[in-house]
């Protein structure tokens, strides 16, 4: 039996309304002034690492021991077998380039650093495909969207600066990088992020956020792929409180621009009180592992022919972990392995063929995905 409850609609491309356009451009652990390209403290990040990998040890001991799955160029039948034997290793700390099919994304490099404190300012400094590194220093109320140049990276500094009201748009954009933003309540038609005919993206510890006290077409989508974009890596966000959480593939009616693209990977997300689209992924290959899912009705939905490999995530409280069979008229295909399902069912019409992602990686067992996840992810983190 199919649902109705993925709340899916066909958007148009083009330009959106409410869409704003920029149009002018103007080592030892105890150091204490050293910071990196992206205008992160380098001593921070060091202590982080250290307190993540002590609180991984930890975490993993009390879970009777440490494991690990090497995934790339797993056997299938790798899914029926103890993660628990497996080879010992530490649970990974957040990475300074991303992993995933968005590997090689270097947005604004090394590019001197501006920060911004008001709209303005922002949609002044993101416009254009020079390189450079823009950061956002406190929360900005917006309506719509605002468009970001390539070769950008995108930094909110420390905890809670990002955006409200609206959202960011790459139309068009390669070689982005969008990290460590407090992004909250888009009204609709605007998305937290929408990635349209773009590549080369990392979307790494941010927060997304709205309510379920509104209607669920109140607000749009927190992140939402589309539009042949491609070599995507979503990583170490929190996702939380909303109804529609990320959409890939807006419509079952545009197989001719997305078949052979939206390629994206997500892990080490957390997922918390998202009811669906986690993600929803349609014609496009999406690699989804590490990541902790709470509180979902469905949860990871493969359609129209996308394949997906679903690997060592943990589900709870969610109705419906993986479905290939609902709501569009051609079912996708999904493999699955080494997940902690935690009561969830599954709906498998179509076992798929990707099982082998063409890059490498270390996925950590389900064991130790949600003390990582809920450490580590989301803005403030870095």
């Amino acid at each position: 039996m199919r649902s109705t409850h993925d709340h899916g609609t066909t958007d148009g491309f083009g330009d959106v309304p409410g869409v704003i356009r920029a149009t002018s451009l103007t080592g030892a652990i105890n150091a204490t002034s050293e910071t990196d390209a992206l205008g992160v403290s380098v001593a921070a990040r060091r202590r982080r690492r250290l307190t993540a990998v002590a609180a991984g040890v930890t975490a993993a001991l009390a879970l009777g021991g440490l494991s690990t799955v090497s995934a790339h160029g797993t056997d299938p039948a790798d899914s029926a077998r103890s993660n628990s034997a497996r080879a010992t290793v530490t649970r990974p700390a957040a990475e300074t380039t991303p992993i995933g099919f968005g590997a090689g994304t270097t947005g604004g490099g090394n590019a001197t650093a501006t920060t911004v404190t008001s709209l303005d300012a922002f949609k002044t400094a993101v416009t254009g495909d020079k390189a450079k590194v823009v950061r956002v220093s406190g929360l900005i109320s917006l309506t719509g969207q605002v468009d970001i140049g390539s070769n950008t990276t995108v930094l909110g500094v420390g905890s809670g600066s990002g955006f409200t009201g609206g959202g960011l748009r790459l139309k068009e954009s390669t070689n982005v990088i969008v990290r460590n933003l407090d992004i909250s309540k888009p009204r609709k038609p605007s998305d937290g992020i929408t990635v349209q005919k773009s590549t080369k993206v990392w979307i790494d510890h941010n927060t997304f956020s709205a309510d379920r006290e509104h209607d669920k077409d109140y607000y749009d989508g927190l992140l939402d792929i589309n539009h042949g974009s491609d070599n995507i890596t979503v990583s170490w966000n929190k996702f939380a409180d909303h109804f529609k959480g990320s959409l890939v593939g807006h419509s079952d009616n545009n197989a001719s621009e997305d078949t052979g693209h939206l390629k994206v990977t997500y892990h080490h997300n957390w997922f918390t009180n998202v009811y669906s689209r986690i993600p929803s992924l349609r014609f496009g290959t999406g690699h989804f592992y590490d990541n902790y899912v709470q509180g979902a009705e469905t949860g990871v939905h493969s359609r129209m022919g996308a394949q997906t490999l679903v690997e060592n995530n943990v589900f709870r409280d969610t109705e419906v972990a993986v479905t290939t069979s609902r709501d569009s008229d051609v079912d996708g295909y999904a493999v699955l392995r080494g997940n902690d399902l935690g009561g969830a069912a599954t709906e498998i019409s179509r076992t798929g063929g990707f099982t082998t992602p063409p890059y490498a990686y270390t996925a950590e067992p389900a064991s130790s995905v949600v003390a990582t996840v809920t450490a580590q992810s989301g803005a403030g983190r870095l």
